[in-house]
């Protein structure tokens, strides 16, 4: 392949010839080296079209599980129904009627909140190691989440990065899914305060072995025994309460903190 660009560049001075993997655009014709750049890129475009094309069922499931209250496997938590009532309830308190608004609430209070955390980063959930490539690959899926809860529309063109352009074709699916999601949700009966209050005593219940109470307040004894200081600052200025009330608290922290360390 010819170019006018030399692949070898040599050094006049010291009679040193560098190679180069990739050309220097510095030197050359910048429309050249864009060009060859872009080669480079088309020759992974097919490596990329066959990847999506092997995940493209299981990312489509997991869209589907996540934004639909029929197909999950399980009844929809009683707490998102109960959540997103009282985002409209504001919204109507506020006279504020646009759709745009009302989703977005949604969406930033669990899609793009929890969801594309759990996503991005499945060792949270998971006892697994997400090696580098994995993440690359789950960047692109939760990019493509977060695109598809978004109400603008996304504009696209020949310098738009691959991963944009990966699931151009499917986010207009993938967004109708959100938009059908929120509009069963908000047609579903409404939840009362005390069917709330029982559902989450019945979780209480039923996770209390889960969860090692004294290992919780153990890690929040590091915390507030390593930033004393600025816990004790902050509650000065930040609380609005009697400086009687403010002082048996110090000292109560105080007392805390020498007991714990006897413990130790």
């Amino acid at each position: 392949m010819r170019s006018r660009t030399p692949m070898i560049t040599p050094d006049l001075e010291s009679g040193v010839k560098v190679w180069h993997l990739v050309k220097n655009h510095e030197h050359g014709d910048q429309k050249e080296g864009d060009r060859g750049s872009k080669m480079v890129s088309e020759i992974y475009l097919t490596r990329l079209l066959a990847t999506k094309g092997t995940l493209q069922k299981f990312v489509d499931d997991l869209f589907e599980t996540i934004f639909s209250t029929a197909h999950r496997g399980s009844a929809l938590p009683l707490a998102i129904k109960y959540m997103f009532d009282f985002l409209d309830e504001q919204a109507d308190k506020h006279s504020i009627h646009d759709p745009h608004v009302r989703h977005t609430w949604k969406s930033n209070c669990l899609p793009l909140r929890f969801w594309v955390n759990v996503i991005k980063n499945p060792q949270f959930v998971f006892d697994i190691h997400k090696s580098s490539i994995t993440d690359a690959c789950l960047s692109v899926v939760a990019q493509t989440f977060m695109d598809s809860c978004s109400t603008s529309e996304h504009r696209l063109g020949k310098d738009s990065p691959s991963n944009k352009l990966l699931y151009a074709k499917d986010i207009p699916s993938y967004k109708s899914w959100v938009e059908r999601y929120y509009s069963d949700i908000n047609k579903m009966p409404a939840i009362s305060d005390q069917d709330m209050n029982a559902y989450l005593a019945e979780q209480s219940r039923m996770h209390m072995n889960e969860f090692n109470t004294m290992s919780s307040l153990s890690e929040i004894y590091s915390y507030v025994g390593k930033y004393t200081e600025e816990v004790c600052n902050t509650v000065a200025y930040t609380t609005i309460v009697h400086s009687v009330t403010k002082t048996l608290y110090d000292r109560s922290l105080i007392l805390l903190l020498i007991l714990m360390e006897k413990l130790d």
